[in-house]
């Protein structure tokens, strides 16, 4: 079984009282966005050194989805009763999710060795279809898209902002839900910052880059994005940063 599974099993089980950050997580982003409804958050990493959050750089400004944000689907529980990410929503996951692997159009990036990239061909899909078997996964077809539908969750091509993507894991295999929200990922923003975006965290490409080159995959790297005062309150009891 492999680790990401098995984090994502145990916080099935774990009471929200229970809940807090995994002791393998020792690098963590931060997302602090003023309110549910902000579309802006100000982001920073931190690295866990003798059981203790260390800030590493600066912080820096990021744009979130066009409606704010709403809790997602990742490691922690969510409040009984909350309201929860649906497709097209245009809000931004809210809670702790594993930092996955990179897609982009360069043969190569400067990255981690342990760190999944994937260069994007014509034939990558990403499926936001909630009534497929494959949603929310990248599935790589034998042919070129032909059909309307596979046209349609093909991913982005020749386009900057989606030139270089790194994911996070809301709603994602193995425990994917239909309708829950789908291709959540950090991207390069438009317009210098000034457009929010449909669910995603996007922020100055060098500040993308400077990111993904510092994600450790054997140190189970987690994004904690949260509005002020929902980050103080379970600042404590989930032991962040």
């Amino acid at each position: 079984m492999s680790h990401r599974i098995l984090l994502l099993i145990i916080s099935a089980l774990l009471p929200a009282g229970a809940f807090e950050l995994p002791p393998a997580s020792t690098q963590c982003l931060v997302g602090i966005a003023e309110t549910w409804d902000s579309s802006s958050a100000t982001l920073r990493f931190y690295q866990r050194t003798n059981g203790r959050w260390v800030p590493d750089g600066a912080a820096w400004r990021s744009r979130l989805g066009k409606s704010g944000l709403i809790w997602g689907s990742g490691i922690h529980p969510p409040p009984p009763a909350a309201l929860t990410k649906k497709e097209s929503d245009m809000r931004s996951p809210a809670g702790v999710f594993i930092i996955g692997g990179a897609w982009g159009y360069e043969p190569a990036i400067r990255k981690h060795p342990k760190l999944f990239y994937r260069q994007v061909t014509s034939r990558d899909l990403w499926i936001e279809d909630p009534a497929s078997p494959q949603y929310n996964r990248n599935v790589i077809l034998d042919h070129d898209p032909a059909t309307p539908w596979e046209k349609k969750q093909q991913m982005k091509q020749n386009d900057a902002a989606h030139a270089l993507k790194l994911f996070i894991a809301h709603n994602a295999p193995p425990k994917t839900l239909p309708n829950a929200g789908s291709s959540i990922f950090f991207h390069i923003w438009r317009g210098d910052g000034s457009r929010a975006t449909a669910g995603c965290t996007t922020m100055e490409e060098a500040k993308l880059r400077s990111l993904i080159s510092r994600i450790d995959p054997t140190r189970s790297p987690l994004y904690i994005l949260l509005p002020k005062a929902e980050y103080e309150k379970y600042r404590a009891p989930w032991k962040l940063p």
